[in-house]
């Protein structure tokens, strides 16, 4: 398979025919709608961020990881309600079937910055990586929204 995508990068590079749309058509599209975090209390607390993930294409995409360089890990954690008590837990991979959206929401699937290395403060923007099935990855830009706000427009 390696030499066929060799082959055929060769072949439209011959023809004056950008290759690498021919490959990225093996991925998933995805878009990233409306990212956004809550401003963290100092370092000690974690802060978390939301985003709906919506799969453009017609293949399931599959959210694996996350990583960004202001926490030292990111998780997906889902909120749950166990009697009346509300806590949070890792969520796993997160399936974005195709044509549909996931929206990661305060009260929902989130993703929380544990560990942080610097204050997530009101106004700044940081960077997040979404890790999909396939090696796949995507850069999010992450707005910063003061610790109480209930979404991006705040």
């Amino acid at each position: 398979m390696k030499r066929s995508r060799i082959a055929l990068a060769f072949g439209l590079t011959l023809f004056g025919v950008p290759w690498a749309g021919a490959v990225a058509q093996d991925k998933p599209a995805i878009a990233i709608e409306r990212p956004w975090a809550r401003a963290s209390i100092g370092t000690a607390r974690p802060s978390a961020a939301y985003m709906t993930i919506v799969n453009l294409g017609a293949k399931p995409a599959r959210l694996t990881r996350v990583e960004s360089p202001v926490a030292r890990r990111a998780e997906v954690h889902r909120t749950v309600k166990r009697g009346d008590i509300m806590s949070m837990a890792p969520a796993g991979p997160v399936e974005v079937p195709p044509g549909e959206r996931v929206t990661l929401a305060p009260g929902g699937l989130h993703i929380m910055l544990m560990g942080l290395k610097r204050p997530l403060r009101k106004g700044g923007v940081f960077r997040l990586t979404l890790r999909f099935a396939g090696n796949r990855a995507i850069d999010v830009r992450v707005p910063i929204m003061g610790p109480g706000a209930r979404g991006p427009s705040e």
